[in-house]
């Protein structure tokens, strides 16, 4: 190996350089060949040093030998220069250097700034190439030229060059451009209050404006001591009805971070609820307990929706700025998904964060619950908590276990106390239900449940399930404690074409079987709202059915809920296990036809799962599980193509089943109840 490469030496070494052709791509050949055909130099005697070419012995000055010609001849590209590439040893002069003094530019950060080393993370060299901002929202901030402070006016320049750069330099109230009422930019020293101390503090101010109109029917009982009309004496009157709604939510945070990448280090949040509401029944005793005061309501109220400090505890640990953050005040929380356990915004104090970039996120929490406003159910802090307590924790990881699908797994456990009378502001018993033995009831209930929701592969799922397990320490119908062992599961696959998304849906909540034997298995929740089989676009979901002739002021289902309970309301009524649980299946699809315009229609059908507890409250021998056919379409236009500007008008149809029309079946009465439902929502 040491002779040969020896044979190279005095090619490689030579002074002429190697031609470019040799060096070219697809030259590597003859470049080979050119090396291979250098003469092997010869030895001296004492083999240290090589003999001088023939040439260079006869003439006694010392040459450079030039390597043979390639085959064919020299080009002109042999002696070409090759952009990049410098001569070794040869340093090009550099002009002079160039000091650019400019007072009005932000000067780069000193290099200690920037990473000086690999930290794992990419690929290797790319920190080389970050250039480094002071903030984001000087970005767009400096390209909107500033208001003369003498004149008012502007320096248009800018715009001649750039026309369209003056779409993003609006009014502040406008909620699509740059605005420090959104938080775009920090305030100044002289526009936040003396207590917030520090740089970087935003304020992101919101509005939200709801609008309901709702004609609706349903099964409404005549008064007891009076009617409205003569010779009302059936159990049931006229059906029609009207809700007009107006809604206002006002709110605002402060926060410090700069929010781009990572969670703000502490949040101050405060939002209001103000609510008008007009309503209009047929029957007296409908709206109010005492029948004189007629068949309208017209009420308002003001509620503290949100009240909390959101702070973000130790340190972020890692380079994805996974965190732990502890909120405390009146705040939003939603215990599963699709909101069928207890989704509202409650008095509590939260622990929550994430780990291993995002993959795991985790919730422990304690509620003590607020009273609600009767009409409006906003939140009415002017009276005394209830003595109603939420603990609950729960833990999410991503793609378990199927990739795009996360699984949650929660523990919840409530305990209640409320073992006073409550009456409502209209007069109606609220605590206890006016069922059986109305003594006050204190219940411990435990919530186990596994929720997914996600893809796989094409198909989106939605999954929940759920056992209730606990003690009821006074049963409404033996008046002793019962164990209460109560089950609920639902799932909603859909699937996408294109622009249309099929879906089917499933729910099953169990009911009592025997409301003597000491089990209470009605399935019920604390607070739901859910998101599922057409939302309150359904009529069984967005209406309230009066439990008439089995007890008081007690509704078969809750208004924006999916399980039958029997409950006064899941506002200010206590949970309730003896139940005839409820069977859903249903099929709907939505159709975005435009970019703002969607269309949804939903079928579903729903049963009791078992009529036993209906059937002593009634005196009845036997009630058919049918409840009917929910059907519903739905068309939602925005016509900004965003959430500041919503459209919606929906309407159901309840198709009463057998054993609907057993419990609320009257002379002349019809078997089918509509509800339509118009809301505009503005937000900014």
């Amino acid at each position: 190996m040491i002779e040969t490469a020896a044979l190279f030496l005095p090619v490689l070494t030579a002074t002429t350089p190697l031609p470019a052709a040799a060096v070219a791509p697809g030259a590597l050949v003859p470049a080979v060949a050119l090396m291979q055909s250098a003469p092997a130099p010869a030895e001296t005697a004492g083999g240290s040093a090589p003999a001088p070419a023939p040439e260079a012995a006869t003439s006694g000055a010392p040459e450079a030998a030039s390597p043979p010609a390639l085959p064919g001849g020299a080009t002109e590209a042999d002696d070409a220069l090759i952009d990049g590439r410098r001569r070794p040893g040869f340093n090009k002069e550099l002009p002079d250097k160039v000091d650019q003094t400019n007072p009005g530019a932000v000067s780069a950060p000193p290099p200690e700034a920037y990473y000086d080393k690999y930290d794992g993370e990419g690929p290797v060299g790319a920190l080389g190439l970050d250039v480094g901002v002071p903030d984001r929202w000087r970005i767009m901030g400096s390209l909107c030229p500033k208001k003369d402070p003498q004149t008012g006016a502007r320096d248009r320049a800018l715009f001649t060059l750039f026309p369209k750069l003056e779409y993003v330099c609006h009014s502040t109230l406008d909620p699509f451009h740059h605005s420090l009422l959104k938080g775009d930019h920090p305030l100044s020293k002289g526009q936040r209050p003396g207590f917030l101390k520090g740089d970087d503090w935003f304020f992101i101010a919101n509005a939200v404006s709801d609008t309901v109109i709702e004609p609706r029917t349903f099964p409404i009982p005549v008064g007891n001591q009076t009617t409205t009309r003569p010779n009302s004496i059936d159990v049931f009157g006229q059906s029609n009805s009207l809700v007009l709604s107006q809604t206002f939510i006002a709110g605002f945070s402060l926060l410090k971070g700069m929010t781009a990448f990572k969670p703000p280090v502490i949040e101050y949040r405060v939002a209001v609820g103000a609510n008008i509401t007009h309503v209009e029944v047929p029957e007296r005793r409908v709206l109010y307990v005492e029948p004189s005061k007629g068949t309208t309501r017209t009420t308002g109220f003001v509620g503290l929706q949100e009240a909390f400090i959101d702070y973000h505890i130790g340190r972020f640990d890692t380079k994805r700025y996974d965190f732990v953050s502890l909120r405390a005040g009146i705040q939003p929380f939603q215990s599963d998904f699709r909101g069928f356990l207890f989704n509202d915004n409650q008095l509590g104090v939260r622990l929550f964060g994430n780990r291993d970039n995002n993959r795991w996120q985790f919730n422990l929490a304690a509620f003590w619950r607020i009273e609600k406003d009767t009409n409006s159910g906003l939140n009415d802090v002017t009276q005394p908590l209830r003595r109603d307590w939420i603990f609950t924790g729960n833990i999410y990881r991503q793609d378990f276990p199927f990739v795009g699908l996360t699984s949650q797994v929660s523990l919840t456990y409530n305990m209640n106390r409320e073992n006073r009378y409550k009456s409502d502001k209209n007069g109606f018993p609220a605590r206890p239900a006016l069922l059986g033995d109305i003594r006050p009831r204190q219940y411990d209930v435990v919530y186990i449940g596994y929720a997914a929701d996600g893809h796989v592969g094409r198909m989106n799922l939605t999954a929940q399930a759920y056992a209730a397990l606990g003690e009821d320490r006074n049963s409404f119908i033996t008046s002793r404690p019962a164990v209460i062992k109560a089950f609920m599961a639902a799932a909603e696959a859909s699937y996408d074409i294109n622009w249309m998304r099929f879906r089917l849906s499933g729910l099953w909540a169990s009911g009592d079987s025997n409301p003597y034997d000491g089990t209470e298995g009605g399935f019920d929740a604390i607070f739901e709202n859910p998101q599922f089989a057409g939302a309150d676009t359904s009529y069984w979901i967005r209406q309230s059915i009066p439990f008439a002739g089995g007890g008081r002021a007690v509704s078969l289902n809750g208004r924006n809920g999916i399980l039958n309970s029997l409950r006064t309301s899941k506002e200010l009524g206590q949970s309730n296990f003896l139940n005839p649980g409820t069977v859903l299946a249903g099929v709907g699809g939505d159709f975005d036809l435009l970019p703002t315009l969607r269309v949804s229609a939903n079928v579903n059908h729903l049963w009791f799962q078992n009529t036993r507890i209906l059937q002593v409250l009634r005196n009845e021998g036997s009630i058919p599980n049918s409840i009917g056919w929910d059907t519903s379409v739905s068309a939602i236009w925005r016509p900004n193509a965003s959430q500041n500007l919503v459209f919606r008008l929906s309407g159901a149809v309840l198709h009463a089943g057998s054993g609907f029309r057993d419990l609320f079946a009257q002379e002349g009465g019809g078997s089918r109840y509509y509800s339509v439902l118009a809301n505009a929502t503005l937000a900014f």
